[in-house]
Parts: C-alpha cells; sequence; structure tokens
C-alpha cells in the first residue's frame, strides 16, 4: 500500500513538473512544498517496530529487536552505503516531548548505555524487505528519572527509539526517521520481574491507540479487567479452557474485598490499578497480581492437561468449598488455588465421622516444586482418603490417565 501511495507520488510530481509553465513562479514552489511534506510524512509512517524488544528488560542482558522501511526498497536502491539506525533509550518524558513535536525533534540525550546499538538497514534480496534486525543488544544500564509520589521502579515506563537519517533518491530531500517500541520496564534483578510485569500487562491491556506516551487509565471496568486475566491466562498456559462465570465471582470477591456482594453487582465496578498491583490483599503478604501470577506459573508448568481437562475449579473461596463438600460422601475432594500462598494448589475433602457429621479437611498446598517431584494425578493416587471428584467421578476415572506407569522393583 505504502508503494502504491509512492507511485502515486511520482506520477503526480511528474504531472507538475510538466505543467510548471502554466503553474507559473508562485504556484509551483508552493504545490512543490506540499509535495514534500506529503512524501516526507508517508516515508515517515513506513518506518516501524517489525519486531519489539522485550517489555520487561533485565540491564546486562542481551536481547534482540528489528525495525523495518516499508518504503526502503523503492526508495533506497539508489543509495551508496547503507543507512545505519540507531537504538536509544528514553523516558516516558521524552517519549512524549518526541510525539508532541510530530517527531521532528532529535533526542537531546540517551537515558541509559545500550550496547551494540547501531546495525545497517539493508534490503533482503530473498524476501524484499528492508529491515535493521539488532541480533545481540544489550542494555547496560539505565539512568532512572524523578517518580511521582509513591511510585515504584517497576512502574516506571521507558522506551527503545530506533532512528535514521535517509536521503530518498531521485528528489534527494533528507528525511530524519525515527519509532518508538512498546512502553518498557526496566529491572536489574528477577525479583522485580513479577511487579513489571503487572506494569506491562495494564498498559498492553487498557492504553487507548492514540494516546500521549504513555498515559493509561488508573481505573477500569471489571468486565474489561475479566477479559484480560483470561487471555493472560490461556495464553500462558497455552490452553483453550478459559475463566468461568464461577471464576471471575471468586476473582471480584478477592480483589474488591467484598464478599457480601452478588455477581450482577460487580458488573458494573470498576478496579483501579491499586487494588490490581499496590496494595496488599487482607491479611497476606501480596498483592492480587502477585497472587494470580503465582497461580499462571504453577499451572503452566505443573497443571497444564489437569486444567484442560477442567479436573482443577482452582477460583473457589475455602468456605465456598466447604458448603459444596459438606453434603457430599466421604472422600469427595475437589482441587483449589491456595488463597495463603502464591502458587500453590490444594485438595479439599470430606470426612464423615461415625455419627454422620462432615468435616471438611484442607491438605498443605503443593508448589511447583513438589509437584515436580512427584505429580499431581501420582499424589491423588497415594491419598487412600480421597474416592470421587466432586460431584461424583471416581477418582480413577478422573484422573487415571495422568497416573504415571508406576516403577517396580528395588526401590
Amino acid at each position: 500500500r505504502c508503494e502504491n501511495l509512492v507511485e502515486v507520488y511520482f506520477q503526480l510530481q511528474q504531472q507538475v513538473m510538466a505543467a510548471s509553465a502554466e503553474l507559473g513562479p508562485e504556484l509551483l514552489p508552493r504545490l512543490l512544498e506540499r509535495f514534500n511534506e506529503v512524501l516526507s510524512s508517508l516515508v515517515k509512517s513506513s518506518f516501524l517496530v517489525e519486531k519489539q524488544p522485550p517489555q520487561v528488560l533485565k540491564t546486562q542482558t542481551k536481547f534482540q529487536a528489528s525495525v523495518r522501511f516499508l518504503l526502503g526498497p523503492r526508495l533506497l536502491k539508489a543509495a551508496p552505503k547503507p543507512y545505519v539506525v540507531r537504538a536509544d533509550m528514553v523516558t516516558e518524558k521524552q517519549a512524549r516531548e518526541l510525539e508532541l513535536s510530530n517527531y521532528s525533534n532529535t533526542l537531546s540525550e540517551s537515558t541509559g548505555e545500550i550496547m551494540h546499538n547501531t546495525v545497517a538497514l539493508e534490503t533482503n534480496p530473498t524476501s524484499g524487505t528492508c529491515c535493521a534486525n539488532f541480533k545481540n543488544v544489550l542494555l547496560k544500564k539505565i539512568k532512572r528519572c524523578e517518580r511521582k509520589g509513591s511510585e515504584s521502579v517497576t512502574e516506571e515506563k521507558c522506551a527503545v527509539l530506533f532512528s535514521t537519517n535517509v536521503a530518498l533518491t531521485p528528489s534527494n530531500i533528507s528525511i530524519h526517521l525515527q519509532v518508538l517500541s512498546l512502553p518498557i520496564v526496566v529491572i536489574v534483578h528477577g525479583n522485580q520481574d513479577n511487579n513489571a510485569k503487572a506494569t506491562v500487562l495494564w498498559d498492553n491491556a487498557f492504553s487507548e491507540i492514540d494516546r500521549v506516551p504513555f498515559i493509561v487509565a488508573e481505573r477500569v471496568p471489571w468486565e474489561k479487567m475479566c477479559d484480560t486475566l483470561n487471555l493472560k491466562f490461556m495464553a500462558e498456559v497455552q490452553t483453550t479452557q478459559g475463566l468461568l462465570k464461577e471464576h471471575y465471582f471468586f476473582l471480584a470477591q478477592k480483589i474488591f474485598n467484598d464478599h457480601s456482594a452478588r455477581f450482577e453487582d460487580f458488573q458494573s465496578r470498576h478496579v483501579s490499578w491499586a487494588q490490581f498491583n499496590k496494595e496488599i490483599l487482607p491479611g497476606r503478604g501480596f498483592t492480587f497480581w502477585q497472587w494470580f501470577d503465582g497461580v499462571l506459573d504453577l499451572t503452566k508448568r505443573c497443571l497444564k492437561s489437569y486444567w484442560s481437562d477442567r479436573l482443577i475449579v482452582g477460583f473457589i473461596s475455602k468456605q465456598y468449598v466447604c458448603k459444596l463438600l459438606s453434603a457430599e460422601p466421604d472422600g469427595t475432594f475437589l482441587l483449589r488455588f491456595s488463597d495463603s500462598e502464591i502458587g500453590g494448589i490444594t485438595i479439599a475433602y470430606v470426612i464423615r465421622g461415625k455419627d454422620g457429621s462432615s468435616q471438611v479437611e484442607n491438605i498443605q498446598p503443593f508448589s511447583a516444586k513438589d509437584l515436580s517431584i512427584r505429580s499431581l494425578g501420582d499424589r491423588i493416587r497415594d491419598l487412600g482418603q480421597l474416592r470421587n471428584l466432586y460431584p461424583n467421578t471416581p477418582k480413577d476415572q478422573a484422573f487415571g490417565s495422568h497416573y504415571n506407569k508406576e516403577q517396580t522393583g528395588k526401590d
């Protein structure tokens, strides 16, 4: 499409030049200037990031990115030598200034030090694309900026600015090309990864397309948040089985700390960034997102097949489990994600006394480390007190395909 538009531009320009005598000395320069503006605008918008840098970026770690110039094969054919694209880190404030100046300003100073940050813009003869591929770029260090109020370093967004100057043939106009990556959160230690991911997720999910960098709403409708958590869950776990209505109800009770509202009441509510990943959950040492991310990680690593077979209720409160199981026969059980620990799954089961009274027990949560030693299916097989998966599937029928063949012999 860009190449077609450029063809139109050249045809128009030829016609104007052919009619230069009739147009006269006043109109011709104005038309040519307008032509240059149009070409410049088209050329600038055809320079884009093809492969984004990682949005959570650790210093001293190599990463890759690539930019593509859609009009490169058409306009840079006769360039005597390849142009060089440069990558620089910019702060949110710098990104805003660049956007407001419509990318006509050049960068005054880089906010971090990037190694191997210049790459040639080359046309690939087989694919016919014009790209600059940054293969082993390294962010050596980052200069933190002034933060607002209680903002933490993992809420600070920056971006990579890719820029180059090209001279276009045949008109020989010099154009400064630059394009920003998606927002990036820079971390210096692995333990910041979880909070950085929260900032990126919120930004990707809730920012408007045409925004001032990198403004995003502080509060969003709960329904939008449900969609986001569902998409994230399915993408991370790589499952086609998403979250259900009852899962959303439990998550709403958790994030709003409200156990009296009905499902419908939550539909009209808004959830804030603070509730998502600033405020510690009541009686816990972690935020809602830190807890949810722990569930994601555990499910991705150890529980994908169980979740996909719908053997895990997962998102359900301890109180509701008691209500469900207390009327069931002895040995009925279900699986839920731990409320008190990050990244744990627990088995709740009912025991009936001789007098017929029921008691619901919760087995201490299993972590990813526990399940890497012995799988969930085998642990369920080991526990004799577990008989039927709620509501009434015999456990061997439900989990049989997940049992590992037992090794027999000396051990």
